[in-house]
């Protein structure tokens, strides 16, 4: 946790590497925990996999790339360069609102007024359903949201010591 900089005091810290620079954008590659592709989800999330082609691992750390601003200042980042990159455990928090309680309400609510309106199983699953669309729906909104005010924004805190990893 960096606590020099109020603003991103409590944060959720992680380290990626700079796989490309662009003009005045940094493109980053958060890199595997010791924990991946050993844990009991390995197959389905796709790491277990050695063979070339779409769900293996080169894939799937690419599909995980993603930008950042470059800053010109006291931190000039070439490729190959590990960073600590952090995210406010506030957004984070936010951000599991939306994408998990927002449909599940929806949900309960369409199914509890469909239950009153109806009173049969079926009719209430069915709003269920439609509760839930439109708790997906809201949630989308929600995180549109987040994102356009940069909540969801990591932030690039400093150069990664050799050899440190998530958990030093």
């Amino acid at each position: 946790m960096n606590n020099a900089n109020p603003s991103l005091s409590n944060t959720v810290e992680g380290i990626a590497r700079v796989v490309r620079l662009d003009g005045e954008m940094v493109w980053l590659e958060p890199e595997q925990t010791a924990s991946c592709g050993s844990c009991a989800g390995a197959a389905a999330c796709g790491t277990a996999g050695q063979e070339p082609g779409i769900g293996t691992v080169t894939n799937r750390i690419q599909a995980r790339r993603f930008t950042l601003d470059n800053p010109h200042g006291p931190m000039e980042l070439s490729v190959g360069d590990r960073v600590i990159i952090a995210v406010s455990s506030r957004s984070l928090i936010k951000a599991s609102l939306v994408a998990f309680a927002v449909p599940m309400f929806f949900a309960i609510v369409g199914g509890s007024v469909g239950q009153d309106l109806f009173g049969d199983d079926a009719t209430t699953m069915v709003w269920m359903v439609a509760g839930l669309a439109i708790g997906l729906l809201a949630a989308r909104f929600g995180a549109n949201y987040l994102a356009s005010r940069g909540d969801l924004t990591p932030h690039l805190i400093r150069r990664a010591r050799p050899g440190e990893t998530c958990n030093s």
